[in-house]
C-alpha cells in the first residue's frame, strides 16, 4: 500500500481550526508509523473516507440515517487496503447514495477536513479509531436518491438543521466551512 498520496494531502492541507489541526498531525504520524494503516484489520485504527456533499447552491448538505448507528452522518466508509483516498471516498458516497459515481463533482482535489473518531466495541471490532480524511463534492440536488441498506434514510439537509440531527463538532465545522466557501 502507498502511503506518500496520502502523507503529501496531510501536508498541504491547512486549517485554522485548532483542535482539527491536532487531528491533522495525529493522522499524520499514524500513516507514517502503520504501512497497512488503509486496511480495516489493522485493530487500533485505520484510514477511512468520507464526503462532504453539497448541493450546487451550498445551502443543502446530503446525509444519511446510518443503519448500524442510528445516527445522521456524511457519507463514506472504510478504505478496506485501497490507498487512493479519493477513490474511496467517491466509491463510498456512490454506492451510500446509490447514485451513479460520474454524477458527483470533486470540488477541490484537496482534503476538506480530517477528524479522528472513537469506534466503541460492538460484536464484530474492538475499540478503534477513524482517521476520516473528507472531501468536498458536489451533486445536483434534483436527482433522485435511492440509497442503500446501510441506512434508513438519506436525504438533503439545509445547512441550518444539521447540529439538530446531529450535533458532533466535526459536523458544526464543516458546516461552518461550506458557508465561507467561495465559489
Amino acid at each position: 500500500m502507498h502511503r506518500q498520496d496520502l502523507l503529501n494531502l496531510l501536508a498541504r492541507y491547512k486549517t485554522a481550526h485548532m483542535e482539527e489541526a491536532a487531528m491533522v498531525e495525529r493522522t499524520r504520524r499514524f500513516v507514517m508509523q502503520h504501512p497497512n494503516c488503509f486496511d480495516r484489520t489493522l485493530f487500533t485504527g485505520h484510514v477511512t473516507g468520507s464526503s462532504w456533499v453539497v448541493n450546487p447552491a451550498r445551502t443543502h448538505v446530503l446525509m444519511m440515517l446510518h443503519r448500524k448507528l442510528n445516527r445522521w452522518l456524511q457519507l463514506g466508509g472504510h478504505a478496506d487496503g485501497e490507498s487512493d483516498i479519493v477513490q474511496v471516498v467517491l466509491k463510498e458516497t456512490a454506492e451510500e447514495s446509490g447514485v451513479d459515481i460520474s454524477a458527483f463533482t470533486l470540488v477541490r482535489n484537496e482534503i476538506f477536513d480530517v477528524d479522528v473518531h472513537i469506534v466503541h466495541a460492538n460484536q464484530h471490532d474492538p475499540r478503534h479509531e477513524h482517521f476520516d480524511i473528507r472531501f468536498l463534492l458536489e451533486l445536483d440536488d434534483s436527482i433522485p436518491l435511492p440509497g442503500n441498506d446501510e441506512s434508513h434514510q438519506i436525504g438533503w439537509a439545509a445547512l441550518e438543521q444539521v447540529p439538530r440531527l446531529n450535533n458532533a463538532r466535526s459536523l458544526y465545522r464543516m458546516v461552518q466551512k461550506t458557508r465561507r466557501l467561495v465559489y
